[in-house]
């Protein structure tokens, strides 16, 4: 498997371990330890701890853009684009998207913490960007 594949299994292992880990975790010891029913998490309310609240956008947020990146590495897969840069940006997306998932979901959001987890969302989002433009370069003259 190429890098982008890789990272993109990555990305969607990510999403999942985050989930347990935080989501997952906070919902399971509520309902076992007896503090709540199992049916109390309803979905059109989020209730609970603020730091719970966060893993829960930390979550959707890898949700998001799990499949802006599916996209760009299929086409990076199927026009056969590769390459040392793209291989970088690959692994850059991912390292940035654990980074702002970690920031967002483990400290209280400040001014400060905040700013942080913009630049590694804006990583990210220059990742993509730049990953789309590789492949338009390489590939758009061949439509």
């Amino acid at each position: 498997m190429s890098v982008p594949v890789w990272m993109l299994l990555g990305f969607a292992a990510w999403t999942v371990l985050l989930l347990l880990a935080t989501v997952g975790v906070y919902r399971w010891s509520l309902i076992l330890s007896g503090r709540v029913p199992i049916n109390a998490f309803r979905a059109d309310q989020i209730e609970g701890a603020d730091r719970y609240k966060r893993a829960m956008r930390a979550h959707a947020n890898c949700v998001e853009n799990l499949p802006v990146f599916a996209a760009i590495v299929i086409a990076l897969h199927i026009g056969g684009v590769g390459g040392t840069l793209v291989d970088g940006l690959a692994v850059a997306i991912l390292v940035a998207r654990i980074a702002q998932s970690l920031v967002h979901a483990g400290f209280v959001q400040t001014n400060a913490v905040t700013s942080v987890r913009f630049g590694f969302f804006f990583a990210q989002i220059i990742g993509f960007l730049w990953l789309i433009g590789i492949i338009v370069a390489r590939l758009g003259g061949s439509a």
